[in-house]
């Protein structure tokens, strides 16, 4: 594995970060940090809560900080949050300190997953699809710029996507 043995899942929201990475973790003996959870955790305030008060900018900012600190572990698997590609600080820790691993999915899949979710402050909105659409058109671009690998999660079950990112950062660290 690369230097400090770590996997870092990017990719937008309902695409099955925090569960993939679970998996992940289980099958590769890692430990596992979902970057919105440990923002709730140290912060005594769930993720709506934090973007009403402080607005997306706080959240931001408490963002960059926890992935930043999570970044200074080792062997790990951490799900970050769909926006956390946004700051190139977190692009430039992320991509230096692991694997990257862009999860996508059809914004059908997208929709489908999230349209029952309150905890999404940015798709309480009148047209949460359109939304979907909108993030995944400015994120795409950054996602693919950070990846070491994209792996479409569409139709396939946890356990195999993370099987195939198993092989990936295998084969990545017997050929270095």
């Amino acid at each position: 594995m690369d230097p400090k043995g770590n996997i870092f899942l990017i990719g937008p929201m309902g695409v099955g970060k925090s569960t993939i990475g679970r998996v992940l973790a289980k099958i590769m003996g890692l430990r596992f940090f979902d970057s919105d959870q440990e923002i709730e955790l140290s912060s005594g305030a769930d993720i709506p809560w934090i973007f009403d008060v402080e607005g997306e900018s706080g959240f931001r900012e408490r963002e960059s900080k926890m992935i930043s600190q999570l970044c200074q572990r080792q062997d790990i698997v951490l799900a970050t949050g769909g926006g956390a590609i946004l700051a190139k600080q977190n692009r430039d820790t992320l991509c230096s300190n692991g694997t990257v691993v862009y999860l996508t999915a059809s914004i059908e899949k997208l929709v489908d997953r999230t349209k029952k979710d309150k905890n999404r402050p940015l798709l309480q909105t009148d047209n949460p699809k359109q939304k979907v659409i909108e993030l995944f058109e400015d994120r795409n671009p950054l996602y693919q710029d950070a990846a070491d690998m994209v792996i479409d999660t569409g139709g396939k079950k946890p356990l195999v996507v993370a099987s195939e990112i198993q092989r990936f950062v295998q084969a990545k660290d017997s050929a270095s």
